[in-house]
């Protein structure tokens, strides 16, 4: 249990600031203020730190609101955010893990792939950060000034982009992370149009395998490898998501078996992770399917955690080391288990 004398941070949980004397008032009236969120939107999250909100909100919520709110509760003091190990998960950086290796990431600008790339290059890693976003890129290579980071803005499903990370890439691939992608609209395949379609299959299926062809070519030469894509738990069931996302994401996981059995005799392992509610922030499109949403509501009530993306990377990051060493073909459900249910 959680020490309810312990000061408030951005770390504590949003559970736990709500739940305060102090602290709940204080929250309420600001998230009254902000608009992005009520309490009953937040009741999936109440496990996830309070800072974690930021990036829920994509910029509705400024890191200045969770500032005045610490500053607020504690008499415009900042107190220590010391970790006793009764809040939520902490990321523990193992030095050297990824020491002389190096790591493409897809999707590396937010979310899942930012926090994997950031945390390959903690480790040791030389990363090769990957996105259309070469702003985004350049604030994650700032953002880590002692470490090895490769950026690259392209569009995973372009040849001629593709062709440029093997470029930035080298000699050496070690591993790679296919973590791009993108939601879709929930709607039912009667509903689905050919832009939904295409751009979806295009980017969370199409994108991945065409990286990987031209990825796997330079680990057969080495012969030693390590892929992890990230499929979904709409790749492991038909009721978690819209009819092209879960396509998608049932093909990311054929890619991966194929790609295991192909190859586990050449040094080069293939997994996927299978995240199911995470908090990215990522966007649905503008026009949801009613009738689709309306379906697939009761289903997605029962998550029974929402994660966070250093919470995936830590499975990703396994995955990817050589601690995974004996693991491969598997699709790890990484997702408070949702898949168990």
């Amino acid at each position: 249990m959680p020490d309810a004398t312990a000061p408030l941070t951005g770390s504590s949980t949003i559970g736990t600031w709500l739940d305060h004397p102090e602290g709940g008032p204080a929250m309420r009236a600001a998230l009254g203020r902000g608009g992005a969120f009520d309490e009953s939107t937040l009741a999936p999250v109440r496990g996830l730190p309070l800072q974690q909100l930021v990036a829920m909100s994509q910029g509705q919520l400024p890191q200045e609101l969770v500032d005045g709110l610490v500053l607020q509760v504690n008499g415009g003091v900042v107190p220590d955010d010391v970790d006793d190990g009764s809040g939520p998960w902490r990321e523990t950086v193992t030095p050297g893990r990824f020491a002389g290796k190096t790591v493409i990431v897809t999707g590396a600008a937010s979310g899942i792939g930012r926090a994997t790339a950031s945390r390959v290059a903690r480790e040791g890693g030389r990363v090769v950060a990957v996105d259309l976003f070469a702003d985004k890129l350049e604030a994650l290579a700032a953002s880590l000034p002692d470490a090895d980071v490769v950026t690259v803005a392209g569009d995973i499903t372009k040849q001629d982009d593709i062709d440029a990370v093997v470029v930035a890439a080298g000699d050496r691939i070690d591993g790679l992370a296919n973590i791009a992608g993108i939601n879709d609209d929930f709607s039912p395949l009667h509903e689905t149009s050919d832009a939904m379609w295409d751009r979806v299959i295009g980017i969370n299926l199409t994108g991945g395998f065409k990286l990987s062809r031209a990825v796997i070519p330079v680990m057969l030469g080495a012969g030693r490898g390590s892929v992890v894509n990230v499929a979904s738990e709409a790749g492991l069931r038909g009721n978690a998501s819209g009819n092209a996302y879960t396509v998608s994401k049932h093909g990311v996981v054929g890619l991966t078996k194929s790609a295991a059995f192909m190859y586990a005799k050449e040094g080069i392992r293939v997994n996927a992770v299978a995240p199911g509610g995470v908090a990215t922030g990522i966007p649905f499109p503008a026009n949801v399917s009613e009738a689709g949403s309306a379906r697939l509501r009761p289903f997605q009530a029962a998550i029974p955690t929402i994660a966070t993306a250093e919470e995936l990377a830590a499975s990703i990051t396994f995955l990817l080391s050589d601690d995974a060493v004996n693991v491969n073909g598997a699709i790890l459900a990484s997702d408070g288990g949702w898949s168990v249910q």
